[in-house]
């Protein structure tokens, strides 16, 4: 489709092993980019997204590491750019759950979250940036969550870190606006995931009920956003949310 050939960019995608992020990686690598497929404990399921980008003519890289650390977050960025040659669009997508009611969260539960979820995404950020001011051309994706436009009980930390996440997205988007770079995050709503597979019937029901699509949205659909928000017909979107959730918080 004109205006979303994505071919000679280059791509991070963090917590690509799997889920969303590993359809995200491919879905980019089909638009053209070459991707860089990070994991932080999954490393055969993420030899496997690389196997298959490569295996349909696409280049991809594995590169491994725990983005919420300063020195390995920079370290998997050198790599990136050292093995493509440069980069031009981050897609932080990272992320755990630790879900437990407020008075039963440890220190530890709540931290943990927002040291993956938001620090790893700052981190990221942080290091790609000065690369895309250079070249005054660039993407940063954020993967929020409605949960952190709208709450969840039992997600105090979750939440806290998607909401973190829109807060960044908005700040970095003024910051380097100037130099064509954008900064957009997308806010995914129940998706068919594996941690809505292992919901019961009853909650699977009570959830639809609630979306006035009818329907749980797909790794694709979130995808297909990204593919976008990276393309040179969203090139005048910056410090946006886009919510991708059937309506759900419309």
């Amino acid at each position: 489709m004109p205006g979303f050939d994505l071919g000679g960019k280059v791509a991070l995608v963090t917590g690509a092993s799997r889920g969303i992020g590993a359809v995200v990686a491919c879905r980019l690598a089909e638009a053209g980019a070459r991707v860089g497929v990070n994991y932080h404990a999954s490393s055969e399921a993420a030899t496997m997204v690389v196997d298959s980008i490569n295996k349909a003519g696409g280049e991809a890289f594995l590169v491994g590491g725990d983005i919420s650390q300063e020195k390995t977050a920079e370290a998997v960025i050198k790599l990136v750019v050292e093995h493509f040659g440069g980069i031009d669009i981050l897609v932080n997508n990272a992320g755990i759950n630790r879900d437990r009611l407020l008075m039963r969260m440890s220190p530890e539960d709540f931290d943990s979250v927002i040291n993956v979820n938001l620090r790893g995404a700052f981190l990221c950020s942080k290091y790609v940036i000065p690369h895309l001011i250079r070249q005054r051309s660039g993407r940063v994706i954020n993967m929020s969550s409605v949960v952190g436009l709208s709450g969840n009980p039992g997600q105090a930390n979750y939440a806290a870190a998607k909401a973190g996440l829109v807060g960044l997205t908005k700040a970095v988007a003024r910051e380097v606006a100037s130099r064509n770079v954008t900064v957009n995050a997308l806010a995914p709503g129940y998706i068919t995931t594996a941690m809505v597979d292992e919901l019961t019937e009853e909650t699977r029901a009570k959830i639809l009920a609630r979306i006035p699509m009818g329907r749980f949205g797909t790794p694709e659909d979130v995808a297909e956003a990204v593919v976008f928000l990276c393309s040179d017909g969203a090139s005048y979107i910056t410090g946006q949310v886009l919510t991708i959730d059937g309506g759900m918080i419309a």
